[in-house]
């Protein structure tokens, strides 16, 4: 392993990841990939998501493969490689060594906005879909061996202030803010994944963070307990997001 930068971002679905992989890959020295574990957790759970069959045959399956690539060479050798890595991903079959080979970072969403967007595309989302409790195994992981808090940012904070948000992050990771993950341009981009078609409408229209607005939202009362289990895996790594 050279002395790039690898930096492992854990997400959970229905967030900024997208745009904040866009941001990262608006710098001239940093290299993106677009959730590498996807097709792995697709084959494995049977998880009948849109485009399923086009994932698994367009990228590795074999996790074994995709994490020692991960850990190996970096994209046209780049200083930084940004991993986009959706933390449901990462299932319990998946060995956890090379995990202590990156740089690890984490997206979190007010969990009532994040439920209520995930239910409408997703209705019978359970807990482990909303990468949540992984991103706190992760987290604790990280940590431990660090012996301090790994960064945590959480979306709203983002877009309510990118430029302050992202030189905080940038300062947790050790690499310098540059202006130019603020703006991109628009369309799709190579490094997307194949799903993108299904998923990335917005961000492909998009030329920056979207300014923050509030939403009023309702969680049905069949998922208030959902809702109650995820502010409890929200709050843990809530504690220890980055701020301005």
């Amino acid at each position: 392993m050279n002395d790039s930068v690898r930096i492992a971002m854990w997400s959970g679905p229905r967030n900024i990841s997208t745009a904040l992989m866009r941001s990262f890959g608006s710098r001239p020295d940093t290299a993106v990939c677009d959730e590498p574990l996807y097709a792995h957790y697709l084959l494995a759970t049977g998880t009948l998501h849109p485009g399923r069959d086009q994932v698994i045959t367009a990228n590795e399956s074999d996790w074994r493969k995709v994490t020692a690539a991960l850990v190996g060479p970096v994209p046209d050798r780049r200083a930084i490689w940004y991993q986009k890595h959706m933390a449901h991903h990462l299932l319990p079959d998946i060995g956890r060594d090379w995990l202590d080979r990156l740089m690890h970072a984490f997206l979190i969403r007010e969990p009532e906005e994040m439920l209520a967007s995930l239910l409408r595309t997703y209705p019978q989302a359970a807990l482990a879909d909303t990468g949540l409790p992984q991103q706190w195994e992760i987290f604790q992981r990280v940590a431990d061996r660090l012996g301090r808090a790994p960064p945590v940012v959480v979306a709203s904070d983002v877009l309510r202030d990118p430029q302050a948000m992202l030189t905080r992050l940038c300062e947790a990771l050790g690499i310098a803010f540059l202006p130019a993950m603020l703006s991109w341009a628009p369309g799709r981009r190579a490094t997307d994944g194949v799903w993108a078609p299904h998923w990335y409408a917005a961000v492909e229209s998009s030329t920056g963070f979207e300014p923050w607005r509030p939403k009023s939202v309702a969680i049905p009362a069949s998922h208030r307990p959902l809702l109650v289990d995820c502010q409890h895996w929200y709050q843990k790594l809530y504690r220890h997001r980055l701020v301005p």
